[in-house]
């Protein structure tokens, strides 16, 4: 059987605090998702727990009527929990060695095993279209995982929101920004 997992990185938000809510044009951007994936039939939605993300998918939701699952796994990565400078460089270089650890940070190989686990679940059960919304690196791991050449450059060309399709047959995945 096919599946589709959507992969939703939320709407324009006002921070990056877990409590940042979106902002206006996020909120026209959320309600835009609607549009965009009308014709879509959803059987279920994932959701990390930060405000921005479960807002791109609420309005969503209502439209199909779905109850939004939260899921802790979903949450940003914490690249570290010091200020840094050359936090982009740091990212950068996670990208390239999965295994770089920073100050009270994780691993991209940390935070690319807490959503591919997700992805994994989705798999296992009867479900065939599932969105997944959470943050810009979360979702770039996860991409990485299927298309390793996905790194720093795709990172930083992606939207608020963006929208990837993976699409699973047999043992092959296929991938599409949609």
């Amino acid at each position: 059987m096919e599946k589709k997992v959507y992969v939703i990185r939320h709407c324009e938000a006002e921070g990056q605090p877990r409590e940042a809510q979106l902002t206006e044009r996020g909120m026209q951007q959320a309600k835009g998702l609607v549009e965009f994936l009308a014709g879509v039939k959803i059987d279920k939605i994932i959701s990390s727990p930060f405000r921005r993300a479960v807002q791109s998918i609420e309005p969503l939701a209502f439209s199909k009527k779905i109850r939004i699952e939260v899921d802790e796994r979903l949450s940003e990565r914490i690249l570290s929990t010091k200020a840094l400078e050359d936090w982009q460089e740091k990212l950068e270089t996670s990208f390239v060695d999965l295994e770089a650890k920073f100050d009270g940070g994780e691993s991209s190989a940390e935070a690319m095993d807490r959503i591919v686990s997700v992805v994994k679940e989705v798999l296992a059960v009867e479900t065939e279209n599932t969105v997944i919304v959470t943050h810009g690196n979360l979702m770039s791991l996860l991409l990485k995982y299927f298309q390793p050449n996905f790194g720093f450059e795709e990172w930083k060309n992606l939207s608020n929101p963006d929208v990837y399709l993976l699409t699973f047959c047999h043992q092959n995945v296929s991938i599409k920004r949609v």
